[in-house]
């Protein structure tokens, strides 16, 4: 058919306004990919996507969106000058939760602008309490999960076994054939996944286990093989608002790409400490140690232990751990009140001793919350990390360096 002279045919006059330029514009691989990886409109090409998300992001803008808002974590540089990105998904940091337990590393590190992604714990009964604070049901063993079924994130949360690097009962470091050997789970998803930044924490027993050989290993594969800036420290909860002394060491490292090379842990107050006396209640009900215990066990020597405290006590009391129940004189800590004159710590007390909030849900057994209380983690001090960590993240994409070329085209 031929096109003659009919109306609308050949070459239009575009008016120089609307007329398309060629502009440069930098940004990292993952803003690329997920731009690429989002639908948009009838949009096709990274090209016409750019275009239609910027007019979306200046919409908004014009509809009265307050910059402060907007998570500075995600910028997209355009002649050399930030366009903030504006998109609900853009603002929000995926994070996995390994080794979850009860959730205490989330606690300290969700925020509304983080979303977890993935979550996995093996036992039945922290994964039942987990479920009735998170709304989810962690995924079983994590040695039997593909790292290619994992989401994609961009942080990576791991409370890894304590039991084989604990002073604690058996030191049997890499050797022992269960637990011992799943960090190397936590490897081979950050191999797969390559996250931003990852929060490892552990007893500070894993500094010396095996004469510090497992503490090194650990370094060397972060660094050595998969090449993360990463940075250790040990803290102590009882810097960090909790009537407890409980040092952990805490692991924290970043993707090599976000050229992170210094990192300054938060440290707390050390000069302004909770007292013991500050969580306690009045007589509650369950608790009670019998005399018949107290004299045949508890106080069969004079010689200071247990450690007792009472509404008076100022002290950070010892380290609440995971076999409590038991009730050691040794090791525990216990409290000059109810029926009998001694109990335990309740429920209540439990909380406020890991920096859990009241209203946090413990469907499981007395034994069982002890447990998993005693193997969680200090959540105000995890979230002092947690922030720290977001913080240098924004600051180190925000210095992104512009590349001379457009790759993407």
């Amino acid at each position: 058919m031929r096109g003659g002279n009919r109306k609308g045919a050949g070459r239009k006059n575009v008016p120089d306004s609307q007329k398309k330029h060629p502009r440069n514009i930098y940004l990292t691989d993952d803003i690329y990919q997920e731009i690429m990886s989002t639908e948009v409109n009838d949009c096709n090409n990274f090209s016409q996507k750019c275009v239609e998300l910027i007019q979306i992001g200046l919409y908004k803008l014009r509809e009265g969106m307050q910059m402060s808002k907007i998570d500075k974590s995600k910028s997209i540089y355009m002649n050399d000058q930030i366009v903030e990105c504006t998109t609900q998904k853009n603002n929000q940091l995926t994070f996995i939760d390994l080794f979850a337990g009860i959730g205490g590393i989330r606690k300290g590190f969700e925020d509304s602008n983080t979303t977890c992604v993935f979550s996995s714990e093996w036992d039945k009964y922290a994964a039942k309490t987990y479920e009735a604070n998170y709304g989810e049901i962690p995924y079983g063993d994590i040695t039997k999960i593909n790292s290619k079924d994992i989401p994609n994130h961009d942080v990576l949360l791991a409370g890894f076994p304590c039991q084989p690097f604990s002073n604690i009962g058996k030191r049997e470091g890499f050797s022992h054939e269960t637990q011992g050997t799943l960090f190397f789970d936590v490897l081979r998803i950050l191999k797969e996944k390559q996250p931003k930044m990852f929060l490892l924490e552990n007893v500070k027993g894993l500094l010396t286990n095996d004469n510090g050989n497992t503490f090194n290993v650990i370094m060397e594969k972060l660094s050595g093989e998969l090449g993360y800036n990463t940075f250790h420290k040990v803290l102590d909860a009882q810097n960090f608002g909790l009537p407890q002394r409980r040092e952990r060491v805490v692991i924290v490292g970043f993707r090599p790409d976000l050229c992170i090379t210094d990192f300054e842990f938060p440290n707390g107050n050390s000069n302004v400490k909770v007292p013991i006396s500050s969580i306690l209640e009045k007589n509650p009900k369950g608790y009670t140690i019998s005399k018949h215990l107290q004299n045949s066990y508890l106080f069969k020597k004079d010689d200071g232990k247990p450690q007792l405290v009472d509404f008076d006590s100022d002290i950070q009391v010892n380290t609440l751990v995971a076999s409590y129940h038991k009730i050691q004189r040794l090791t525990g800590t216990f409290v000059k009140d109810g029926d009998t004159g001694v109990r335990l710590f309740s429920e209540l007390e439990a909380k406020r001793l890991m920096g859990f909030p009241d209203d946090f849900v413990v469907p499981v057994s007395r034994t069982q919350m002890y447990r998993q209380f005693g193997n969680s983690v200090a959540v105000p001090m995890m979230r002092a990390v947690a922030d720290t960590m977001k913080e240098t993240l924004i600051k180190a994409e925000n210095k992104m360096k512009p590349i001379t070329d457009l790759t993407y085209v």
